[in-house]
């Protein structure tokens, strides 16, 4: 039996999560699916240039995991690009330390990274937040998160 997969540690999520080959009729264009991790550690080793056992660390896996993810994300951006194929940032098994908060004061949605432990609303200054994941409104990052 295999084993379970350990979450990998990310940090950033992009604001656009589809990207679209110009010129190419809809219905022709094929989707490759670029994982949230392996996003992160495309970021981190050719982005921010820091070295394989730097990212892995940063990711909380381990070099030889590091490296198959970041393999597995360059061979799909690769394949996406010379096919003419969409590519979608979607999914994947990672964790992060950033959470969405909702504040029931004033309402306000925000971002914070929870270990911080700034947990007052930035617009009003209440206490009276809650993690999205326990509250079950955040829809698009903590599916796959440990909001905590």
């Amino acid at each position: 039996m295999a084993r379970p997969i350990k979450f990998r540690k990310v940090e950033f999520f992009p604001k656009s999560t589809y990207f679209v080959p110009w010129g190419k009729a809809k219905c022709k264009i094929s989707e490759t699916v670029l994982k949230v991790e392996e996003l992160e550690a495309m970021r981190l080793k050719d982005i921010e240039e820091l070295n394989q056992e730097e990212c892995a660390e940063k990711m909380q896996v381990s070099r030889q995991t590091f490296q198959n993810i970041i393999d597995s994300a360059r061979r799909k951006v690769a394949v996406a690009l010379t096919q003419g194929n969409a590519i979608r940032i979607s999914g994947g098994n990672y964790t992060t330390n950033f959470c969405k908060f909702k504040c029931f004061d004033c309402g306000e949605l925000y971002e914070v990274n929870y270990e911080q432990d700034r947990l007052l609303c930035p617009v009003c200054g209440s206490q009276r937040v809650l993690c999205s994941k326990k509250a079950d409104f955040c829809t698009k990052w903590c599916k796959n998160n440990k909001c905590e």
